[in-house]
């Protein structure tokens, strides 16, 4: 009789729905850890063993004492086989049980390359891999010779935030030293990073065994730091298989995942071009899925299911067995998001053939993918769509800290 694994999933956050029926559905006993204030969100419940709830702060934080001595009790019943952390935020929470419980995965040394800003960009530039020029904040002499011998401007990005959160950007010395004695105590949580004016892609991935098994290579149309930061809206698309960015952004993806010894996951991660020298640049990386619907639009493309097959991948690593991708397609598709000023917006002037999916599940906003064969058609629609948008729809909200 074949042997039933037991997975933890974690996940601050509501997401990953996709992710939890996939190990459901592969034959694994799945259990949900999330935030008591998630307690009524639409979980695949018929899909879960079991769900436990976590008190929170005001910052979403868990007591991790209380959460190793509520799953010791769990364990004394239950023999939970592996842990996979479902957010950005749940990465440090995973590698903590795993190494207290002795769970196979990733510790907590490894974890730090897809979480901490400052410890991936020294993993990177110790594999060759090109970063901007960074340094971090610890010390005054160091933080004097890099604003003395790097341009301005340079970003002070927090080192355990994800996407855009908290990042600032700088334009003296003067403006630097205020930013980091505001910080106090919290200062050495950051990292200070030459800003590289140019363009910013993703790739999405699955990896077994240290092998990138499939990728997707995307662009974003506005950098992520102007919209979060400028108050701009959201757009990415599928980049052009045979273009030479997308051959570059496959072999850097590559390079990213070997050097940071990434063995089975999926990974999303992003890379600057360069207007200046034409050359692309690590920025960061994660071991999860990314975030901004990327998936559906991924899914869209390609027929590929981006939590769907992680879950495989997971499933497959517990069982010893072995993780193939499934054929997928090869058309084109484009995401659109955007925060507006209508509780529940409408979308009548968003109904092209090419649109296969809108965001109807979160107040003011708007979210569009379109798909086509065509990847002119779907530059062609997500401007258009931006216009208008921009035009009768659109609204900001101040950046977080």
């Amino acid at each position: 009789m074949t042997k039933q694994i037991s997975f933890l999933c974690i996940a601050s956050y509501f997401k990953g729905n996709r992710f939890m029926q996939g190990l459901k559905n592969c034959g694994a006993k799945v259990y949900l850890l999330t935030s008591k204030k998630h307690e009524d969100k639409a979980w695949p419940r018929e899909s879960l063993d079991d769900i436990f709830f976590m008190d929170s702060d005001e910052r979403n934080h868990w007591d991790m004492n209380n959460v190793i001595k509520g799953l010791a009790w769990l364990m004394r019943a239950e023999k939970i086989d592996r842990i996979v952390s479902l957010d950005d935020f749940d990465v440090e929470k995973g590698a903590l049980l795993r190494e207290e419980f002795r769970i196979a995965g990733m510790g907590q040394t490894t974890s730090r390359y897809f979480r901490d800003k400052l410890a991936m960009r020294l993993k990177a530039r110790s594999a060759g891999i090109p970063v901007p020029e960074f340094t971090a904040v610890f010390n005054d002499q160091m933080v004097n010779e890099f604003a003395t011998k790097v341009p301005t401007p340079w970003m002070l990005k927090p080192r355990g935030e994800a996407s855009a959160t908290g990042i600032k950007k700088l334009y003296s010395k003067e403006e630097l030293w205020h930013k980091l004695n505001e910080l106090g105590e919290e200062r050495h949580l950051y990292v200070l990073e030459r800003f590289i004016e140019g363009e910013v892609y993703h790739m999405d991935s699955i990896l077994q065994d240290g092998i990138v098994e499939w990728v997707r290579c995307s662009k974003y149309l506005a950098p992520p730091f102007d919209v979060a930061h400028g108050g701009g809206i959201f757009r990415s698309m599928t980049e052009d298989h045979n273009s030479d960015d997308n051959r570059e952004l496959e072999k850097l993806n590559h390079q990213i995942m070997q050097g940071f010894n990434m063995r089975y996951s999926a990974t999303h991660s992003e890379a600057l071009k360069s207007n200046a020298d034409g050359k692309f640049y690590f920025i960061e990386t994660s071991a999860r899925v990314g975030g901004a619907h990327i998936a559906e639009m991924v899914e869209a493309a390609t027929g590929l299911n981006l939590w769907e097959e992680w879950a495989k991948v997971e499933y497959a690593n517990a069982m010893g067995q072995i993780y193939k991708t499934p054929e997928t397609r090869e058309n084109h598709a484009g995401i659109i998001i955007s925060l507006v000023k209508h509780t529940k917006p409408d979308y009548t002037r968003f109904n092209e053939p090419e649109v296969v999916w809108k965001m109807d599940d979160l107040d003011h906003h708007i979210g569009v993918i379109v798909k086509s064969a065509h990847r002119d058609r779907v530059k062609f629609l997500l401007d258009s769509y931006a216009t208008t948008i921009q035009n009768e729809f659109h609204a900001a909200a101040p950046a977080p800290d």
